[in-house]
């Protein structure tokens, strides 16, 4: 395995070094055009100045998508056709210097659109993958018992910076909401939701603006409208383990772990019938109804914490010092792979654990300290073969 590793690593290396070569060159380019977008404003005789700004502005957004693209492509022919369109834009540009009004602008514009929206198409397949690091944490707060969560919506716009915070893992119904980050930090409460129902461990998330949380001493789950503070859906989880029957390693009645990731809502659980191994299933958020379920060998007892990342649930070995990522189940592909991705533990015992895919971090509760950890992803381009 570490020789397959070490292999994987070299290869990795050369693409890393053949593509930085390939980015210089696009900079090269992109330097070009923005020096000839200078000369051509310059030009006192030419009455479009403010239409080529507008064309560079669109170019100067483009240069930040071409390092990315290319860092990492897989399809040869793609990249090469983008830098031939590239190639292209920037002769016709260079030739409105001798000859201004030899080219149609609006013409011109619809090229510059074009690869634009032909780029951010590209980058939109860039939004799942294989995690490969974790870095961190930071810490954010100190507050709160040893056992908490806290979280943010994944599904919020980008203005909505909403945190939510559910102190211990038993014997409460409060959820204190704050507007920020900041205000978290802060103290600066903003709202307070007195919940119908306890809740049961730290394994709760925050989703489309509803609480998804494990209803105390039993494996219902409970969808709960922050808007309307009515419950919107509950439903039993069949079979699923409850009350400290499949906890994780710290117990703390963390059965039940409901989590979302690119692809949806997710409930991670134990079953008799599955011999107490870890069960994934997909959930409607709407209903609670399973979707689809997957049987894993791994023992939930064993596991510190686990998450979601693009449909593949990924187990830490521990919830104390020298905790790593040791284990990962593929729900595409039905399978599993031992994986050895640590991470630190700064505190020395983490009791949630949960992945927020609009952030790209995971947030963490340890021993009374609301940390971030920062996640890599290893992007894989998809193809129009790739279902």
């Amino acid at each position: 395995q570490v020789q397959n590793m070490s292999q994987s690593i070299e290869v990795l290396n050369l693409r890393t070094q053949r593509d930085f070569q390939y980015v210089l060159k696009m900079e090269t380019q992109m330097k070009g055009l923005k020096a000839k977008f200078r000369q051509i404003e310059d030009d006192r005789k030419t009455l479009m100045t403010k239409h080529f700004q507008e064309l560079k502005e669109k170019m100067d957004e483009l240069l930040p998508l071409i390092p990315v693209l290319e860092q990492y492509k897989t399809d040869a022919k793609l990249i090469t056709q983008f830098k031939e369109e590239i190639r292209n834009l920037s002769t016709v540009l260079t030739g409105i210097q001798e000859e201004i009004g030899a080219y149609d602008y609006e013409e011109l514009h619809q090229r510059v659109l074009s690869l634009e929206t032909r780029l951010r198409d590209c980058m939109k397949k860039l939004t799942c993958g294989k995690l490969m690091k974790i870095t961190g944490p930071i810490t954010v707060k100190i507050s709160g018992t040893r056992f908490g969560a806290w979280m943010t919506d994944p599904l919020a716009s980008e203005k909505n910076n909403r945190v939510w915070y559910m102190d211990s893992y038993t014997n409460n119904k409060i959820v204190r909401e704050y507007k920020s980050i900041a205000d978290f930090v802060s103290g600066a409460e903003s709202r307070t939701y007195n919940l119908p129902f306890k809740w049961a461990g730290t394994n709760h998330v925050v989703y489309n603006g509803s609480l998804y949380f494990n209803k105390y001493q039993s494996n219902i789950i409970i969808k709960y409208s922050f808007d309307t503070g009515r419950v919107l859906a509950q439903r039993s989880l069949e079979y699923a383990g409850f009350h400290n029957v499949y906890p994780y390693t710290w117990g703390g009645f963390s059965d039940i772990d409901l989590m979302a990731d690119e692809i949806g809502l997710w409930a991670v659980y134990a079953t008799n019938q599955n011999a107490g191994n870890i069960v994934i299933s997909q959930l409607n958020q709407d209903t609670l109804e399973v979707l689809k379920s997957w049987s894993t060998g791994y023992p939930k007892r064993s596991a510190g914490e686990s998450f979601m990342i693009c449909g593949t649930l990924y187990v830490t070995n521990s919830h104390l010092t020298g905790a790593k990522v040791y284990y990962s189940y593929s729900t595409k592909t039905s399978t599993y792979e031992y994986t050895d991705i640590p991470f630190h533990n700064q505190y020395f015992h983490i009791s949630m654990l949960d992945y927020n895919a609009r952030d790209r971090a995971l947030y963490a509760w340890n021993n009374g300290h609301q940390v971030l950890f920062n996640v890599t992803l290893f992007h894989v381009i998809k193809t129009e073969d790739d279902t």
